[in-house]
Order: structure tokens, then sequence, then C-alpha cells
């Protein structure tokens, strides 16, 4: 299992699983557009390779930029595109 969608209705019973799930980093979560009422929606981004960003109190950030089978334009598609996904999430105080 790669990732799990819930809809919040849900989530109480998801919540048991939270010492099994959590760890492996497959808990839904709201930020991360995991719990959802649109879970086909939601389904169909993760299918596409949504980018998904963690961030560090540190300012570190943790995200991939493709598989290894990637072609270089690809690749470098990938990380253009997370660049812009950070500099558009980046707050306006941040040098």
């Amino acid at each position: 299992i790669d990732k799990v969608v819930a809809t919040p209705d849900m989530m109480p019973a998801l919540g048991k699983l939270g010492k099994i799930l959590g760890p492996k980093g497959l808990m839904p979560n709201p930020k991360s557009g995991t719990v959802t009422m649109d879970i086909a929606k939601a389904v169909g981004e993760l299918k596409t390779g949504r980018v998904e960003l963690r961030v560090e109190k540190n300012g570190i950030i943790h995200t991939s930029c493709g598989k290894t089978s990637f072609n270089e334009k690809d690749l470098i598609e990938n990380i253009r595109i997370i660049y812009n996904t950070i500099i558009k999430a980046r707050p306006a105080s941040a040098k």
C-alpha cells in the first residue's frame, strides 16, 4: 500500500489503526488531500503523481522528484514543478 484515502466520517475508525498506519506514513491527512469527500478525485491525483512536500521545523524539505526509470526530460520537468510549488507556498516573511 502506497497511500490510504478516506472520507472524514471514516477517520474515527481509522484512528484505531493509527499505531500501524502512522509510523508508515499512511495515515490519511486533510493537509495532504487524503481525507476528502471526493475519493475518486484524490485517487486520480495520486495516480498521476501529485507532489507531496514534508517540511521540518528547520526548513528542510523532503520530497521525491522521480524514479530511476524516468528520463532526463521528465526529471527536469518534475524538479521545475517542485521548485515552483515551493516558491508559491513560501511565506512572504521568508528570505
